[in-house]
């Protein structure tokens, strides 16, 4: 009886362990950012995330729907979304007094420092995340090779 629980619990354990890796491609949110190596390819395409069907990988490249047979598909990378904005904007000012810090009086005298403002502003651009693997075919996806 202990063996038939033993067995039944690692069986259990292999079928959640093989979960399906299109899986992952269907979590997936529209427009999110694609590189998906085909068959031999020499270059990948990217493409931004439309529909997915247990056939077809919907994208959408340069404003034009593409569907992309599963059995083509290699590997798909996916760019995950950023956290907020990549455009940074800084701007800066500081004023500065007198001798010892002591503000200048409206009529300053002869050498003595004047107020005076200074501003920068900085503007950066972030990096894009890098991309992530999310699905990759195996043996178990790759289509059965017809017999002769």
């Amino acid at each position: 009886m202990h063996k038939f629980l033993l067995l039944l619990l690692l069986s259990a354990t292999l079928v959640f362990a093989a979960d399906d890796p299109w899986a992952k491609v269907k979590d997936l949110k529209t427009g999110t950012e694609l590189r998906i190596i085909k068959i031999g390819a020499k270059q990948p395409v990217m493409a931004k995330m439309d529909e997915l069907t247990d056939e077809n990988l919907l994208v959408i490249v340069k404003n034009e729907q593409t569907a992309i047979p599963r059995d083509q598909i290699e590997r798909i990378d996916s760019r995950p979304a950023g956290k907020g904005t990549r455009i940074t904007n800084e701007s800066k000012t500081s004023t500065e007094g007198g001798p010892n810090g002591q503000p200048v009086g409206p009529r300053p005298t002869p050498g003595a420092m004047v107020p005076g403002t200074s501003s920068s502003n900085s503007v950066s651009m972030g990096n894009k995340p890098d991309f992530e693997t999310i699905y990759r075919r195996t043996i178990l996806s790759a289509p059965a090779s017809p017999q002769k």
